[in-house]
């Protein structure tokens, strides 16, 4: 197949680009290098894939770029929590507003097969049960009860400690930052372009990736790589909370080969989405123990406190993506933490807010 992969030069994208081509597709490799997520120069890695430097957001670009394209990965967006409310015209434009252009010139192509890269935060808080009321829906944790140490949510019904369980790709969408909105924007659009169109559309939850290639040394940056960078400057690793907020930490080879098999695959309906996980759950304190003792670095420092966007425990149920994709992570925890101790990572970004302009 002919596939254009937008974000192509970047941590997830750079490595579908690798597969892609190993797996003899032809790749159409974009990325707008932006400047808070890249280095000066595109990194050595997308040399490889005769890289075009442009934005999603420029149809005439799109309209040369899509004519015999079979299908679209579109991994390219801003990342991260959204650091400050002033952030949002950056996310929705890059993310949303980008969105709504590829999808638009896809029509104008007659390309029909998108593959979404959305990611689990959509989902706000995971899926928690109450032994009175079965499975219900914690309200956002108050500031007093972080201050107080007091993390884990509660029943809304009872007030009694909830039993934290697997989130279905069904579980109710509750964005809680920034980013996260212009994730559940992004499916919605792909959504309605899918049902106007009859085309077919994957929107990928990747959940809590790492691996070789990550940004380091920026704010935006996921906190594997975070941890790494302190580690690698003597530092302990600041771990928030008490380290017990429990996630799902997927290797970026397996978020790669998730894209594979959805580009392979025919999606089911207009708009499936897929928990893209390892199916094996970990704490934040555990990752950074490990990654301390695979660096030989000093232990982690529990600090407490919490970021105003965090949720206390998500894990995924990967039971739809392999049910539909033949997808099962194959990078286990402690292999995948040992590598990336070692591995090449991204070149710090030159800028530390995000761009108000496509480049």
């Amino acid at each position: 197949m002919r596939i254009l992969l937008t974000g192509a030069a970047g941590f997830i994208g750079s490595h579908v680009a690798d597969l892609l081509v190993a797996h003899g597709h032809q790749v159409v490799a974009l990325d707008a290098l932006l400047p808070e997520a890249h280095g000066a120069a595109a990194p050595p890695w997308s040399a490889r894939h005769d890289l075009v430097r442009g934005d999603v957001r420029d149809p005439e670009l799109l309209d040369r770029l899509l004519p015999g394209v079979d299908a679209v990965c579109h991994q390219a967006a801003m990342v991260g929590h959204g650091l400050d409310p002033s952030d949002a015209p950056a996310y929705a434009g890059h993310n949303d507003l980008g969105t709504a252009v590829l999808l638009a010139a896809l029509h104008r192509a007659g390309v029909r097969r998108l593959v979404l890269a959305s990611s689990m935060v959509v989902y706000g808080e995971g899926r928690y049960h109450c032994p009175q009321h079965g499975v219900v829906r914690p309200g956002r944790r108050r500031d007093a009860d972080v201050a107080a140490g007091r993390y884990d949510p509660t029943c809304p019904g009872c007030g009694v400690a909830l039993t934290p369980g697997l989130v279905p790709e069904d579980a109710p969408l509750e964005p809680r930052s920034t980013y996260a909105a212009t994730k559940l924007a992004q499916e919605h659009l792909a959504g309605a372009w899918a049902a106007q169109t009859g085309g077919r559309v994957w929107a990928l939850r990747y959940h809590n990736v790492y691996g070789p290639r990550m940004p380091r040394d920026t704010p935006y940056a996921g906190v594997a790589s975070i941890f790494r960078s302190a580690l690698a400057g003597g530092r302990a690793p600041r771990v928030l909370e008490d380290g017990r907020q429990r996630r799902d930490f997927v290797h970026v080879a397996d978020v790669a080969r998730a894209n594979l098999l959805a580009l392979s695959t025919e999606a089911p309906q207009p708009l499936t989405p897929v928990n893209v996980c390892s199916g094996e759950p970990h704490t934040i304190g555990e990752l950074a123990r490990e990654l301390a003792a695979a660096m030989a670095g000093p232990d982690p420092e529990v600090v407490g406190g919490a970021r105003t966007a965090d949720v206390r425990h998500v894990v995924a149920d990967p039971s739809r993506a392999a049910d539909l994709l033949g997808y099962r992570a194959r990078v286990g925890f402690a292999e995948g933490v040992a590598g990336f101790a070692t591995a090449e990572l991204r070149e710090p970004a030159t800028v530390r807010t995000p761009s108000r302009a496509g480049g």
